[in-house]
């Protein structure tokens, strides 16, 4: 296994910087369109946890009014998933460019930099914001023991699901059972799931 997780961390700076470079014309396009749609700044940086509870910025473009972060508390009530985790059926914050880029995954794509730089993986549980890991049960931590992905398990198992601990079984199941193969499935499965555009 320890083999394995070295050549994963050689597939994420190989594939992150690859990426980044081939995708660049669609990324400096997806960074005009937010910029001419809805102004500076078209990056988020936002503080989240990854491998064993430490934390980074996580970079994203900009899907939220500027001021997301402190309209939050009016929002908060909203919620519609179950458990420690957040997420809206219709949130009055995000953009009009953001709504797109959030239905299909494409403001994940500078996390390509988290990549390269050690933070994240290709495939891996996704990264949750140090307020959502608060409250998270002993057996909800055990997803931390897995360096977090720009996709994973469940993005393509469950990308709409919003219980919480079925997102979290499907978390700990790709981690009990993880292989480069399974990486290899989940990558090839991301595109479908983005394309159908079940994302929000």
């Amino acid at each position: 296994r320890l083999l394995g997780m070295a050549i994963k961390r050689v597939i994420d700076v190989v594939g992150s910087a690859t990426a980044l470079v081939v995708l660049s014309p669609l990324l400096v396009g997806i960074a005009a369109y937010i910029k001419i749609r809805d102004g500076s700044p078209v990056i988020f940086h936002q503080e989240r946890v990854g491998l064993h509870g430490r934390t980074f910025l996580c970079i994203k473009y900009r899907t939220m009014v500027p001021n997301a972060e402190a309209l939050y508390a009016e929002v908060e009530h909203l919620n519609r998933v179950k458990g420690p985790a957040f997420k809206l059926e219709d949130d009055p914050r995000i953009t009009r460019s953001g709504r797109f880029l959030r239905r299909t995954g494409l403001d994940e794509l500078p996390q390509l930099v988290n990549v390269l730089r050690g933070e994240m993986s290709l495939v891996g549980p996704r990264p949750a914001p140090p307020r959502e890991v608060a409250g998270y049960s002993v057996w909800h931590r055990r997803r931390l023991i897995m360096r977090p992905g720009l996709t994973g398990y469940w993005q393509v198992e469950a990308r709409a699901d919003d219980d919480f601990d079925h997102r979290t079984k499907l978390d700990l199941e790709y981690i009990d059972h993880w292989s480069l193969w399974m990486d290899f499935k989940i990558m090839l499965r991301t595109i479908p799931a983005m394309a159908s555009q079940q994302g929000r």
